[in-house]
């Protein structure tokens, strides 16, 4: 009867932690869609014509990263949220950065990716990315002519937004940085 009694308990322990661990796992990914809205409409206020851009594109990527920089070695980290414009499907994602250099301190900034082709998108979602450069604050699209004021083109297909606390950065760096989905919440 014991070894019944101790089967129960452990069983209503594991069901107990799996309820728990989902409600974290929705909890975790309605506050990344939070995050990435919020970020969305800081970068549409400083940025106006990004809203066409991000509407109109095949999808889109949001990121919320935090640097730290001491002496010479920095590193980074973000979570983040991908969108199918098409399909309406989210994949959620995490960020990884290592940078060297001399330099002291922390940097909170958000990155918006912005895909306009189909394979571009499925490529960042699905094959992780990882780059390292730097690029002008300003790129002009091959489609149509039109410019994407305050973005950079970081690869065929992929432009890129960077904001920090005070607005639209001026620089676009990317410095060593690895994007992947997080299996943990998709």
């Amino acid at each position: 009867m014991k070894l019944t009694h101790v089967f129960g308990t452990a069983l209503l322990f594991t069901l107990a932690a799996a309820s728990l661990a989902a409600d974290n796992k929705a909890d975790e990914q309605a506050s990344i869609r939070s995050m990435a809205q919020d970020r969305l409409q800081r970068l549409y206020k400083a940025q106006p014509g990004a809203q066409s851009a991000v509407q109109n594109a095949v999808g889109y990527a949001v990121f919320s990263n935090t640097g730290i920089k001491i002496l010479l070695a920095g590193s980074g980290k973000g979570k983040g949220i991908a969108v199918n414009n098409q399909t309406k499907s989210e994949t959620f994602m995490k960020m990884l950065e290592v940078q060297a250099g001399l330099g002291f301190g922390v940097k909170k900034f958000t990155v918006v990716f912005v895909f306009t082709t189909p394979g571009a998108f499925n490529n960042f979602v699905n094959s992780g990315w990882q780059f390292g450069s730097q690029a002008s604050a300003a790129a002009k699209t091959s489609d149509n002519g039109g410019s994407m004021q305050g973005a950079a083109s970081v690869s065929d297909g992929v432009y890129m937004y960077q904001m920090t606390d005070k607005g639209l950065a001026a620089e676009i760096t990317v410095k060593s940085t690895k994007y992947r989905k997080d299996d943990d919440l998709n």
